[in-house]
């Protein structure tokens, strides 16, 4: 049974901050915690210092309460005692200055090189043939040269004072508007370019009012938003497990180019990413990728320990 404090602070929220029931609902949850751990260690709500908060806060961890669930809690918990001491109740907050764990970035998902040969070689010969070359270049461009969607868009055919980027077919490269307005220039590669050539050669049967490389059948630049949704269809079509996403492509491209020369530089400057510590990212999934290569090809991988049983 909640505390007279705690029925207080949450009549407070419910009737003059009036936040909705949901969260009302869990704030009670949050200081129901609170008043198990103080009764646990014979302390009043009052009594709670830094350290005690600390320490609750590294026992979730440890149980394995995600970073964000442990931020949420000490919200409620900091609402509770910003309150208590608006009512000259409390002179300090022990939760003020109480962080939650710091959020582990999670790994970006990339095909295997398999899958990822699957989707690029892929021909649907029921599908529209003008849509189907310009969707293969678009995932040759988006794998082969680990191109972001925008740099996609904003391709045009032909070189221009004013374009955002265009491909050299001659030269093999791609020139591109990266992030912050700066230009690269990547490699692309045979199949890469032989894709990019096939679909001119189609999208010319249209005769599209536009510079774009990459257009609608309306003869508009293809949107951010069309190529998710084609990439998705033709992921699911080529039977692939899971949908692929435009970033996918280029996680994937960037993961697949670390591990076959683990030039974690050059990887950088293909990604036009400014700083190293963006692409690092990669050499964690490079290791996962070598950890499994180790495991199941080393024989060392599964000796027992000496004296195990």
């Amino acid at each position: 049974m909640a505390q007279p404090l705690v029925t207080r602070y949450l009549d407070h929220v419910r009737f003059e901050k009036r936040l909705a029931t949901r969260t009302v609902t869990l704030y009670g949850l949050d200081l129901d915690r609170l008043e198990q751990l103080t009764a646990r260690e014979g302390l009043a709500l009052d009594q709670v210092q830094p350290g005690h908060v600390r320490r609750w806060v590294a026992q979730m961890h440890s149980a394995g309460r995600s970073a964000r669930g442990i931020a949420l809690i000490l919200s409620g918990w900091r609402g509770f005692y910003t309150w208590l001491g608006r009512e000259g109740l409390m002179t300090t907050n022990p939760v003020s200055d109480v962080r939650a764990p710091k959020a582990t970035k999670p790994l970006p998902k990339a095909l295997s090189v398999d899958d990822a040969g699957r989707l690029a070689s892929f021909d649907n010969p029921q599908a529209n043939a003008w849509l189907e070359a310009r969707d293969a270049a678009l995932v040759e461009l988006l794998y082969g040269a680990g191109l972001r969607l925008a740099e996609v868009t904003g391709l045009d055919v032909l070189a221009a004072p004013a374009a955002r980027g265009w491909v050299d077919l001659q030269a093999g490269e791609a020139h591109v508007l990266g992030k912050g307005s700066k230009r690269r220039v990547v490699p692309v590669g045979r199949q890469a370019v032989q894709a990019v050539q096939h679909w001119l050669q189609l999208r010319a049967q249209n005769m599209p009012d536009s510079d774009a490389l990459f257009v609608s059948q309306r003869g508009t630049r293809l949107s951010g938003q069309s190529i998710w949704k084609r990439l998705r269809a033709r992921s699911l079509a080529a039977g692939l497990a899971s949908a692929v996403h435009p970033h996918m492509l280029r996680h994937s491209f960037a993961s697949h180019v670390l591990q076959s020369s683990a030039d974690l530089r050059g990887v950088q400057e293909l990604l036009g990413h400014a700083n190293i510590s963006t692409t690092q990212i990669y050499t964690r999934l490079d290791f996962a990728h070598l950890a499994k290569v180790y495991d199941a090809a080393h024989p060392r991988a599964h000796v027992k320990p000496t004296g195990s049983k």
